[in-house]
């Protein structure tokens, strides 16, 4: 614990150690807050909050072993007032949904990390939400949006992944024309033209993560 109770205290949660730096470097500047303890993956994440009860927690969301969104919920399940930003290249308003679904009171993309993260990390400890502006846009934007459901999650993914008809059908033990199916009812909700534009949307959207499904 700090010695001055009037810090606040941070957390650090990325999987790249050079961005885990530049955040030290931003906070080691400001007077009213301390980085008291990193972590490089999700499991870690909950280790170190358990340890250290930190004030504000900045997490990623793409991470081996345990993504962002898990180590949320699980953070927000044993410490419901835990305060967390979730610091990533992403903005697809499916991703902030799960992200602010598990309990996150604030989104910043990496790209802004500066003058705008700390600012951030004092309104949200200050027990407000931030949302950034083109963030909230695109929410708005998709709010009234038919969702796909997990069925047609997995069929977008194994599009995604190379896989034809036929190959889906078997992975999933149902046959061709229930994959068709699914493909008319994917292509209708994304308002995508063909199997290509509907994968574009949901890697954009945040609806698939082809890299989270490799891990």
């Amino acid at each position: 614990m700090s010695a001055n109770p009037d810090l606040i205290r941070v957390l650090a949660v990325d999987d790249h150690p050079l961005l885990r730096e530049g955040i030290a470097g931003l906070i080691k500047g400001e007077r009213d807050m301390e980085l008291v303890a990193e972590a490089s993956d999700g499991e870690e994440a909950i280790r170190q909050f358990r340890l250290h009860r930190p004030d504000v927690t900045l997490m990623d969301l793409q991470m081996p072993k345990l993504n962002g969104t898990e180590a949320i919920s699980r953070i927000r399940e044993e410490f419901p007032n835990a305060k967390i930003i979730v610091l990533t290249t992403y903005s697809g308003d499916v991703q902030v949904l799960r992200a602010i679904k598990a309990g996150a009171r604030g989104y910043i993309l990496k790209a802004h990390v500066g003058r705008e993260l700390l600012e951030a990390i004092r309104s949200v400890n200050a027990g407000h939400k931030r949302i950034p502006p083109e963030i909230a846009r695109e929410l708005a934007e998709h709010a009234a949006d038919d969702a796909l459901s997990s069925r047609e999650m997995e069929v977008l993914r194994l599009i995604a992944s190379g896989n034809s008809n036929k190959q889906i059908a078997d992975k999933l033990s149902i046959g061709e024309t229930t994959v068709k199916s699914h493909i008319t009812n994917i292509l209708s909700k994304l308002a995508a033209n063909d199997r290509a534009h509907a994968v574009t949307i949901g890697l954009q959207r945040g609806i698939i993560d082809l890299n989270a499904d490799q891990k």
